[in-house]
């Protein structure tokens, strides 16, 4: 799994796993089968067996799968689980906020991206970041927004994500992990307001988006894609530093180490976008 090819991540409930078939073949580059949010209490069980099952009959699928969270009777269930089958690449841990509790997790030996979605978990991210096992982190901005107690959809709401989401992104830095993903947004028919959000996220610093809906997929992917016109300048760039020593201009603008390494980014992410997302089960 190409870390620069994660835009889009989709989930769907190990209750329905018709589905995980549709999604491996659509667009998204990777899929989570949520065993979580998407499964009520009294289905977890059955949650796990359907999710059981789908993996013996698929062994060369690949899939992320969302765990419930440390504290939960499940958590321990669901890792077992995974730990038996290989096409369980990577573990999503909901509610991360100690590493202790994340013990169990990485002893599974799947790397694991954590779910930031609570006050205590943003809190504790010099730790989490810098726990080993952890290859991610992501944001879980609508659990941040019922605990905090803000109002959705307002300017000091946003302001309020987006202190979140800049810690998110400082933290992966220094801890060198890849950049984080972005949460989920709740509109499934308003592409626009996706797209807005997505948007938003990759002027952040966030690598890619998780989604709930197949609907959301062209435009969470459009939005973390380079665009033709940030792919042409990176390539001036390459170019220029190819046959040229010390710094230069691009389009008027100077070029030195640091706009050489972004226009390398840019390529380097260009070239993992033709070539990521999930192979057809």
């Amino acid at each position: 799994m190409n870390p620069l090819a994660l835009r889009s991540l989709l989930f769907v409930p190990a209750t329905r796993p018709d589905r995980i078939a549709k999604a491996l073949a659509s667009p998204a580059d990777a899929v989570i089968v949520d065993l979580e949010d998407a499964v009520a209490d009294g289905d977890k069980a059955a949650a796990r067996e359907a999710l059981a099952a789908f993996l013996a009959d698929n062994p060369q699928a690949s899939l992320v799968v969302r765990v419930n969270a440390p504290e939960s009777p499940h958590h321990a269930l669901d890792l077992a689980l995974c730990a038996c089958h290989a096409a369980v690449t990577h573990l999503l841990v909901p509610k991360a906020e100690a590493v202790p509790a994340l013990e169990q997790a990485a002893a599974c030996g799947k790397p694991l991206w954590l779910q930031i979605e609570t006050a205590t978990g943003l809190l504790a991210l010099p730790g989490l970041a810098g726990m080993a096992g952890v290859e991610r982190l992501s944001f879980g901005a609508l659990d941040l927004i019922t605990e905090l107690g803000l109002t959705p959809e307002t300017p000091g709401a946003r302001q309020m994500l987006d202190q979140g989401r800049y810690q998110l992104v400082v933290h992966s830095r220094a801890a060198s992990l890849a950049a984080p993903f972005e949460s989920p947004h709740p509109a499934i028919d308003d592409t626009d307001a996706v797209a807005r959000a997505a948007a938003h996220a990759k002027e952040m610093g966030f690598a890619g988006m998780l989604c709930i809906h197949p609907r959301q997929l062209p435009a969470i992917n459009q939005a973390f894609s380079p665009s033709e016109a940030d792919v042409a300048w990176a390539k001036q760039v390459i170019d220029g530093a190819n046959h040229q020593t010390g710094a230069f201009s691009v389009e008027g603008q100077m070029v030195d180490a640091p706009v050489i390494s972004r226009a390398q980014g840019i390529l380097a992410q260009h070239e993992a976008g033709h070539h990521g997302g999930q192979p057809p089960p």
